[in-house]
């Protein structure tokens, strides 16, 4: 099975809601960094990306038609490539209320990462920050103007590399309509899903 939808958004952009919908939509199993907390063994994929190994994706998205957040966006590039009939999807949000979001969930979990009680989280913490603290916002998260530039030049890349009619950038508070439109599928009669608020997020074990 190959990747039909690749998510190049970064985490706190909406990615658990658009999860949710391409789920309903008939596009999962979607990949998710809560695919590799939930599922222990797929730790390794990333590990090794992490490290900067070369990957056979079909061996890391086995059984998925989907991936949104990280780990997966910070191979956006290279899954575009690797997939070319595969449509991406650029989940975006005010960079002022992701950069807000990112401090009360995904930064904290990463400072704490080795003080964590369960090995599993430890070592997707480890695996986490390395891959996205590391690499993507060069150790600087918690500085708001560098992190946010990095966030722009992210999104002006995705849209300068894909193609127009292969890309749909969206908020997910627009709802159904762009996303079904890009997709081609109806419009589900039941609200588009809202869930890992920043509250969600700190709730989760």
């Amino acid at each position: 099975m190959a990747l039909e939808v690749i998510g190049a958004g970064f985490g706190r952009t909406g990615t658990n809601s658009l999860r949710l919908a391409l789920g309903q939509l008939g596009f999962g199993p979607c990949h998710h960094m809560f695919e590799v907390r939930d599922k222990p063994p797929e730790l390794a994929h990333w590990q090794r990306v992490a490290k900067g190994e070369a990957m056979d994706w079909d061996t890391v998205f086995a059984g998925y038609r989907s991936q949104v957040d990280w780990p997966g966006a910070r191979v956006w590039r290279e899954l575009a490539a690797f997939y070319p009939n595969a449509k991406v999807i650029l989940s975006v949000r005010p960079a002022d209320a992701w950069f807000d979001s990112v401090q009360v969930t995904i930064a904290p979990f990463m400072r704490n990462r080795a003080s964590l009680e369960d090995a599993h989280l430890r070592a997707m913490g480890e695996m986490a920050h390395e891959l996205i603290v590391q690499q993507v916002f060069d150790d600087r998260l918690d500085d708001r103007a560098h992190t946010i530039g990095v966030y722009e030049r992210h999104i002006e890349e995705v849209q300068q590399t894909i193609p127009a009619d292969r890309l749909l950038t969206i908020d997910v508070a627009d709802g159904w309509e762009p996303l079904c439109t890009f997709l081609g599928v109806p419009v589900p009669g039941t609200p588009f899903p809202k869930t890992n608020s920043s509250q969600d997020f700190n709730r989760k074990p």
